[in-house]
């Protein structure tokens, strides 16, 4: 029962760590004690995609005369939705199955606890403890919804993003809890299809706080526009579930003015907190700050021949970036020379509608460390591609460092961004410049070119503004 390679945790981190370390010629194990893919792939990442597409589609029906196309009858079946969107998450499930046969990686299902030696004690699902052995052990657990102190989730009607992917019944009202890229992309599902919402964000910037300003603002306008009820720089003070319907007390952070709103289901989606409790950490004294636990660039702990990835971490927590930390992990262990991540070139994406794709500083963040700039912005408006495909919402904000061209940051909110952001983290990787950007000929019509058209914005150089 030893392995060279022993990984907790089969998420996006997890499972992509292993693979790559069976590539690299190691005896791989993974324990996972629910699903494989984790959470991305079973309650995150994917089957939300899929609930945010049946969203989109009847979207698209609803204003087909925009196009000139004649619908009647269309309807929401949110049983049938939430099917789908649990048929792609098992589908990819089944693939990562695939996948470890296919590089001859042992999984191991139950429960998982560092012991010392280092080893790995597995709890299955009989209670029947097994030990293992591995000179390498990774630990990918992940994280959970995290809990308010006075939003306590019940699983009925208070609850997180597994149960609102799930649901039997479509609430009439709901009240989401955090503007983050959780909570927005719910908030758009749940809207399309005929739910009443309000998002109440605790920060004064209001949807995703953590984006540049201006695309802040403009998703704001949009989601205010359509109908969603957006209340920035609001407290949530407590949640009455004792009668039929949910009476949530908010309180403007402004004036203090309390508002008490009535609704059939409230969202927490404030975030996510690392899944580091019980799995053994003590046992083996390895470090850990605030709950996430400490490592080094190669995502060593203080403890030899343990390691971390994901959401375990305090880095962003995002698949993307599980999985690249799991793959410079395991080239180091192996003995190859990996370059350690570059955490200030990680895309960010947020899949409601029109989406939003960022990378690199923000403009405020850019000032802040004594750049001098060069902005440009690019609106869909103005572009043919997004006006011909009824998507002209949004724009395309580029940031340059004054002196030197440096591709400084990227902000995008409009249809499709989040497959546009790779041109500009692939370039800003490459150390490309405004100029070679404005340079590049981009395909026409594309909604790719605004990236062109907003480089040559900031350079007083554009064409079709």
């Amino acid at each position: 029962m030893n392995f060279d390679l022993i990984v907790i945790g089969s998420g996006p981190g997890g499972y992509v760590a292993a693979i790559r370390a069976s590539q690299l010629g190691m005896k791989v194990a993974v324990v996972e004690r629910e699903s494989l893919g984790g959470i991305c792939l079973n309650w995150g990442c994917i089957p939300t995609k899929a609930l945010l597409k049946s969203a989109q589609v009847f979207e698209y029906i609803s204003h087909a005369a925009d196009y000139g196309v004649t619908v009647k009858d269309a309807a929401v079946d949110f049983g049938s939705m939430i099917k789908r969107s649990r048929g792609v998450a098992d589908g990819m499930s089944k693939g990562i199955q695939f996948l470890f046969r296919k590089n001859k990686i042992t999984l191991i299902e139950g429960n998982a606890r560092l012991a010392p030696g280092p080893k790995v004690e597995v709890t299955d699902a009989k209670g029947q403890v097994q030990a293992y052995t591995a000179p390498h052990i990774i630990i990918a657990t992940g994280g959970r919804a995290k809990e308010l102190p006075n939003l306590k989730i019940d699983g009925q009607k208070i609850i997180e993003y597994r149960k609102a992917m799930s649901m039997e019944q479509q609430p009439k009202s709901m009240v989401v809890v955090g503007a983050g890229a959780i909570g927005v992309e719910f908030a758009y599902f749940y809207h399309t299809i005929g739910t009443r919402v309000t998002i109440v964000e605790f920060l004064e910037q209001g949807l995703l706080p953590r984006e540049d300003p201006d695309v802040s603002k403009e998703l704001t306008k949009i989601y205010t526009k359509a109908g969603i009820e957006v209340m920035a720089n609001t407290s949530v003070e407590s949640v009455d579930t004792s009668g039929k319907n949910c009476k949530v007390t908010v309180k403007s952070r402004k004036d203090g003015a309390v508002k008490t709103i009535d609704c059939d289901i409230v969202l927490s989606a404030a975030g996510v907190t690392p899944n580091t409790e019980n799995i053994g950490l003590e046992a083996l004294g390895v470090k850990t700050d605030r709950g996430y636990i400490t490592v080094d660039e190669y995502y060593r702990t203080n403890v030899p021949g343990v390691y971390a990835i994901g959401d375990v971490l305090p880095t962003q927590a995002l698949a993307h970036v599980a999985s690249a930390e799991g793959i410079v992990c395991v080239e180091k262990i192996a003995g190859h020379s990996p370059e350690p991540i570059d955490y200030n070139n990680i895309p960010s994406c947020t899949y409601c509608s029109p989406e939003v794709a960022s990378v690199g500083y923000t403009e405020p963040a850019a000032k802040a460390a004594g750049y001098a700039l060069k902005v440009g912005k690019f609106p869909f408006t103005a572009s043919g591609k997004a006006k011909a495909a009824g998507a002209a919402q949004g724009f395309v904000k580029v940031i340059f460092d004054a002196k030197y061209g440096e591709f400084l940051g990227a902000h995008l909110i409009g249809a499709n961004v989040t497959e546009m952001i790779a041109e500009v983290v692939a370039a800003r990787k490459l150390e490309t410049t405004g100029h070679e950007i404005i340079k590049t000929v981009h395909p026409h019509p594309t909604m790719s070119e605004a990236i062109m058209e907003a480089a040559a914005a900031a350079y007083d150089e554009v064409i079709h503004l």
